[in-house]
């Protein structure tokens, strides 16, 4: 791969293109950032110490020739993070019935497979900055940097297929496990069945998830590893939750209110019962 040069993201100015339309449209609010809205064919979002990190591996994504990101343009008169607006349709926040597609199940495995490859050797000129608790052993500072929140509402689909991803926010180092799992997590979904979206209880995550693996690709050992490795994951993102809640407050303080805490609970209790289920049918 050979790198584009360009200022660097820090020093990128954005300049309106001539004629460049100046409707605003507010986007759907995320968990976590609000006033993220669009002008024309950007994306505007509030600037956050993440960002330059963020806008280097989109550069870095786009020299690898990845299209199913967002490219960073530069930050607008305003201080805000200007990135190319990426047209599709993106789930609610009870996901719509068209979710549920095992197409589009194996299409989103796909394009994190892709994004993974395309990640390779991508270390950022500005440091993501560090997880506020303790680590996990899949988090190494020099990992490979993944997207980390791959839900319904962050994958771009055209025609029934993921053809992008948007919001980088919680993009960091980690492993390729750790961002697969954590993606199955959202689109099986792996949760208590009391915790299923309304028009989701029928779906059998056995079968979905043995379909996200073959799609994506998960080794033997990875098979063999994903329960235990899936229950620790989700005990360490409880920890996390409740610690960002009491000190970050925003839209963290409103997910814990609003009872997140109970469902991360709950499905850490469902992966540790249906350890044997899971581990026979994806080895199976």
């Amino acid at each position: 791969m050979n790198p584009v040069t360009r200022t660097p993201v820090e020093q990128r100015p954005y300049v309106p293109a001539p004629g460049e339309a100046s409707d605003v449209e507010l986007m759907p609010a995320g968990d976590v950032t609000d006033g993220v809205v669009r002008v024309g064919g950007t994306i505007r979002r509030p600037h956050q110490p993440q960002s330059f990190a963020v806008a280097d591996y989109l550069d870095w994504l786009e020299d690898a020739g990845f299209d199913g990101s967002p490219r960073f343009l530069g930050r607008d008169a305003e201080g805000r993070d200007v990135l190319t607006f990426m047209p599709g349709l993106c789930a609610g926040p009870v996901p719509e019935q068209w979710v549920q597609s095992e197409e589009l199940l194996v299409s989103v495995a796909a394009l994190i497979r892709r994004l993974h490859t395309a990640s390779a050797g991508f270390v950022p000129a500005h440091p993501f900055p560090p997880r506020p608790i303790r680590q996990d052993t899949s988090e190494d500072p020099t990992g490979l940097v993944c997207h980390l929140d791959v839900t319904p509402q962050n994958v771009v689909v055209r025609d029934g297929l993921a053809v992008g991803l948007v919001d980088f926010d919680l993009a960091g180092p980690t492993t390729r496990l750790k961002d697969s799992f954590n993606t199955a997590m959202h689109w099986v979904p792996l949760r208590d069945p009391a915790d299923a979206w309304p028009g989701w209880e029928h779906l059998d995550p056995f079968r979905r998830i043995r379909i996200f693996a073959n799609a994506y690709g998960w080794t033997e050992e990875e098979r063999r590893r994903l329960p235990e490795f899936g229950a620790e994951a989700t005990q360490l993102s409880l920890e996390r939750m409740q610690h960002n809640a009491r000190t970050l407050g925003g839209g963290w303080a409103r997910m814990w209110a609003d009872g997140v805490g109970g469902l991360i609970s709950r499905r850490r209790d469902w992966l540790e019962a249906n350890a044997d289920r899971l581990a026979a049918e994806l080895t199976g």
